[in-house]
């Protein structure tokens, strides 16, 4: 009985060694994604665009805001399209937004770890600008621009109202990616 309890004390000793142990990784929330379907906007701007049935159209708060600078808000994701029209004319240079665009995109180079620039062209509806895809822990990681180049200029930036973590919110990314790539071949010119 004796050697019964040696050897019992000895492997408990040996099993309650103290280990290394390091803190579990934070785990993330599961996402349930919503069915795609669409419905028009009413902007009224000088624009029409479908946006996602589980989204909300919002003026911008922004007290600098202009008449058409509308919010896509995606409660669910706690994320936000934010849209900018002008209207060209001789005070809005064409030249001088799409610089505008290419500089806030460009901006986001300090975190990001690829921007890819891509052309759209969407002849059907007068439709053409870029759309820059911002990879890495960045503010906004899709941005873009459309236009017909002569009355009509739309730009569009989506921002997570979470601090940056590319890892944790990719596959919400890549689901409201297509709803942007849908509203961008919706928009309609009044």
């Amino acid at each position: 009985m004796r050697y019964f309890f040696a050897i019992f004390l000895i492997l408990t000793l040996i099993g309650c060694k103290q280990q290394d142990y390091s803190p579990k990784p934070r785990g993330f929330y599961r996402i349930d994604f919503p069915t795609k379907s669409y419905q028009e906007a009413q902007t009224g701007c000088p624009f029409i665009i479908e946006i996602p049935t589980y989204s909300q159209m919002l003026d911008d708060p922004n007290e600098d805001a202009k008449d058409c600078w509308k919010n896509v808000y995606f409660p669910q994701f706690n994320a936000t399209l934010h849209l900018s029209y002008f209207p060209i004319n001789k005070i809005t240079n064409f030249q001088q937004l799409t610089e505008d665009a290419r500089t806030f995109a460009f901006k986001h180079t300090a975190k990001a770890t690829a921007i890819d620039q891509s052309r759209i062209s969407i002849p059907e509806h007068q439709v053409y600008g870029i759309q820059y895809l911002i990879a890495g822990n960045t503010a906004s990681n899709y941005q873009f621009f459309v236009s017909d180049s002569t009355r009509h200029y739309l730009r569009g930036a989506l921002y997570f109202n979470e601090k940056p973590h590319l890892d944790s919110i990719q596959p919400v990314l890549d689901f409201i990616k297509s709803d942007i790539k849908h509203l961008i071949h919706s928009v309609k010119w009044k």
